[in-house]
């Protein structure tokens, strides 16, 4: 399927050329491309890189020649041309004037620049008397949609790396950027992690325009603003900021977007995830401070509520901002049935992710200590060892629970279910049979792998992964004080924890009850009038009292 990119149009967006610096002359700067970078001066007690050649090329503003073989010999300096066999230029005459068609092959969209071709060669030979001849091609000739007009030669180089084709005249110091392009892409699937029983089985693909069409088809509001960015010096990648004009804090949209035009990197080539780890932040910790979703139904729902959305070319995902603990553990299938079964829903799932971080530690601290243990779990406990220690046991079911993931992740898909049974049953059913494991390791290891697979958020349950392994460490070394220590270490790092100053682990701390309850209950939409205060929206209402 073919889809149209945007950004042909942002013309406003320059990147200088310093054009006498590619000359003939430039080649100890040439030389210097791959060596300055790594070197280091010393200015103001600061240490700083030293651009490249092809940096200090853009940092001033040079028109377009107006002479076609000079044209041609500086983008055989700039872009490669007859170098790099997808920078084509395709030379004709029409109307009695030279002209060449600069496009790259594999964004080229075939169709819409044959039109534009055969359409010009309706032309008679004097057709075009007017002494500017681009502003003739300009409104009366040439068949596009989406046309502009520059005399910037760093930006056309911009655009023709987007994918646009820039049509030149021999003669004219400008150069129309025409929007006639094709990026490889697939039809909106339903989303692989956040899949729902009834709703919408569209999700994001890595096309942004897509991405930003699946949106807007959802929120036909005209307050709905999309700003386009780049980042990136060498991979120039779009970022998308979304966000709802009368309802998204001001200064919430000011911050995210001074964020991403601070970030000075050759590239982002993993998109949203490298762009998280440069505005948002958060080191080592495992925990998540952006939400991603891959359903644009979501995305809508968080942009009414003042969300703050990413979405990142080539990334079948968005990003939401702020968020909290209590974000990543809501679900859509939740909102797609009744209230009385979404809140049954949500409960459940909250169980389950309770038990994938507790279960194992106490049930490991009981077993190891038994009068601490209650009348009513007198089940607790294991009458037989094994032949290798319970701690041991643990440790080797959580590894084999990872290696499990990581290899369905590389089998094909047809082999994954049979390569999971085959693990899951016959290596376990060996493991206990042999003596080597008890059975009560395998089941709460299960237990615990069920309720983190149903954790919403991916990134999340990775983390819960993490906080039950610490548990059952200090459980093993210190007993029921290890396991009272860490547990109030992980809530206190959660509670002082911030995305994009927003409290991690709000509405609990600080507390909010009308949000708290949100939490915990699936409240009726009719009920739900008024936005959550989180985010500081300019309309804290949603509908009339």
């Amino acid at each position: 399927m073919e889809t149209t990119e945007h950004g042909s149009m942002d013309l406003e967006h320059t990147i200088p050329l310093d054009i006498h610096s590619l000359g003939k002359g430039g080649s100890d700067k040439q030389q210097g491309e791959h060596s300055g970078e790594q070197q280091l001066n010393k200015d103001d007690g600061k240490v700083k890189i030293n651009p490249t050649s092809s940096e200090q090329a853009r940092k001033s503003q040079h028109r377009i020649p107006d002479n076609m073989e000079h044209w041609k010999d500086l983008l055989k300096q700039t872009i490669g041309l007859n170098k790099s066999f997808e920078v084509q230029v395709r030379e004709m005459t029409f109307g009695s004037h030279r002209v060449a068609l600069l496009f790259l092959s594999v964004f080229a969209k075939d169709a819409s620049l044959t039109e534009i071709i055969k359409r010009l060669t309706y032309l008679e030979p004097d057709s075009i008397k007017n002494p500017d001849a681009m502003q003739a091609f300009l409104e009366n000739y040439v068949p596009a949609i989406q046309i502009m007009k520059t005399t910037s030669f760093p930006k056309m180089i911009d655009e023709v790396l987007m994918g646009n084709t820039a049509f030149y005249v021999d003669g004219q110091s400008a150069a129309l950027i025409i929007d006639a392009k094709s990026f490889p892409g697939r039809n909106p699937e339903q989303p692989s992690l956040e899949k729902v029983v009834r709703g919408s089985q569209d999700g994001f693909t890595e096309t942004l325009l897509m991405n930003v069409g699946l949106v807007r088809r959802r929120l036909r509001d005209p307050n709905l603003r999309f700003e386009m960015l780049k980042v990136g010096r060498r991979t120039q990648t779009d970022v998308c900021i979304g966000y709802i004009d009368d309802i998204a804090n001001t200064e919430l949209v000011e911050s995210i977007r001074d964020k991403i035009n601070s970030i000075d990197i050759d590239g982002i080539p993993l998109a949203d995830k490298q762009l998280e780890e440069m505005m948002v932040g958060g080191g080592w910790s495992p925990f998540p401070l952006a939400r991603y979703t891959e359903r644009p139904d979501v995305v809508a729902a968080q942009l009414l509520d003042g969300s703050v959305t990413i979405i990142v070319d080539t990334s079948p995902s968005a990003i939401l901002l702020p968020t909290t603990y209590f974000d990543l553990v809501q679900h859509a299938e939740e909102n797609r049935q009744n209230p009385f079964m979404g809140t049954y829903m949500r409960w459940v799932r909250y169980l389950g992710m309770l038990a994938s971080l507790v279960l194992m530690p106490l049930w490991f601290l009981f077993n190891d200590k038994q009068t601490m243990r209650p009348e009513w779990l007198w089940f607790i406990g294991a009458d037989k060892v094994g032949q290798i220690p319970i701690i041991l046991q643990f440790l080797i079911a959580e590894l084999g629970v990872d290696l499990l993931r990581l290899a369905a992740v590389h089998t094909p898909a047809p082999l994954v279910t049979a390569m999971t049974l085959l693990s899951a049953i016959l290596i376990g059913d060996i493991a206990v049979k042999t003596g080597l494991f008890i059975n009560e390791v395998i089941l709460y290891m299960a237990v615990s792998a069920i309720g983190m697979f149903a954790t919403p958020s991916y990134e999340l349950g990775l983390a819960n992964r993490i906080v039950r392994l610490a548990l059952l460490l200090a459980v093993f070394f210190f007993h029921e004080i290890g396991f009272v220590v860490v547990s109030t270490f992980v809530f206190l790092y959660l509670a002082f924890e911030r995305s994009f100053n927003a409290p991690y682990l709000w509405p609990f701390l600080p507390f909010n009850a009308a949000a708290f309850r949100n939490i915990i209950l699936r409240i009726p939409l009719p009920l739900n009038k008024t936005r959550l205060s989180l985010y500081r929206t300019k309309k804290s209402r949603k509908q009339p009292i």
